[in-house]
């Protein structure tokens, strides 16, 4: 398949409309997972503004209301799953075809509702993959553009299993402290190795780091060392990869 840049965004934050206007001033597609509402209690973008997003980016579902499944019974799960693809689709006048597990929590049995629900697949929050994953309803990532400490990633490795995939993210995210050069040589790595990067992020985070300008610094640095054609949503990078 070759190299590939892939970008998603949680939550439906209303900071979410600054990331997608700095997304495109790169000119790099995206994919926005919105919940209707936030059962945290996280504000949620207004409905007009999550179809302004959806004529320039791919939006995928988030839950009805941004549920941990991991927390629920089976069969809340499956409401929370269906009726958030449901409503999602009412309020954008589209198809939605991809779904993001909030908060990475839940269970083997949660996969096949996200398929009966009718989505075409699934992302996680896995971390230190460099390729796409072997589950269309597991996608996994490359990092987060988050902070996180060097301890923090090796306690995900062993928890996270798939150990030989991951090994090369891990040693570059262990060996290198500072966390924003950790993405670029993340991203360099997965370029040699004609593999993927996925970058996953929250607004809100952003907001409270005050890390715009470090976001805009290394969407540049992907943008001007990724060219068109391997810059892809996660949609787009579930179809290359599983056929769909």
């Amino acid at each position: 398949m070759g190299y590939v840049f892939t970008c998603s965004i949680d939550d439906g934050h209303p900071s979410d409309v600054r990331l997608a206007d700095l997304l495109g001033r790169y000119a790099l597609p995206a994919t926005f997972y919105f919940p209707v509402a936030n059962i945290e209690g996280a504000p949620v973008m207004p409905e007009a503004q999550m179809r302004a997003i959806a004529r320039d980016f791919e939006v995928g579902s988030h839950t009805l209301d941004h549920c941990f499944l991991s927390r629920l019974g089976q069969r809340e799960a499956a409401f929370q799953i269906a009726r958030g693809k449901q409503a999602l689709e009412q309020i954008l006048g589209q198809a939605v075809q991809g779904f993001c597990y909030p908060g990475g929590a839940y269970r083997s049995g949660h996969l096949a509702l996200v398929r009966d629900a009718g989505f075409a697949y699934a992302r996680t929050t896995h971390n230190l993959f460099l390729g796409a994953g072997r589950d269309r309803y597991e996608m996994p990532t490359t990092c987060q553009f988050y902070p996180h400490r060097r301890d923090v990633y090796l306690r995900n490795f062993v928890r996270g299993g798939h150990w030989l995939e991951r090994l090369p993210g891990l040693a570059i995210a262990v060996r290198q402290q500072d966390w924003q050069r950790r993405l670029y040589l993340l991203l360099d790595a997965a370029q040699r190795r004609g593999g993927v990067f996925h970058l996953w992020m929250h607004a809100l985070d952003i907001d409270r780091l005050q890390a715009w300008p470090q976001l805009s610094d290394f969407l540049a640095y992907a943008a001007s060392c990724t060219p068109k054609s391997a810059r892809l949503s996660n949609g787009e990078l579930a179809q290359r990869s599983f056929s769909l």
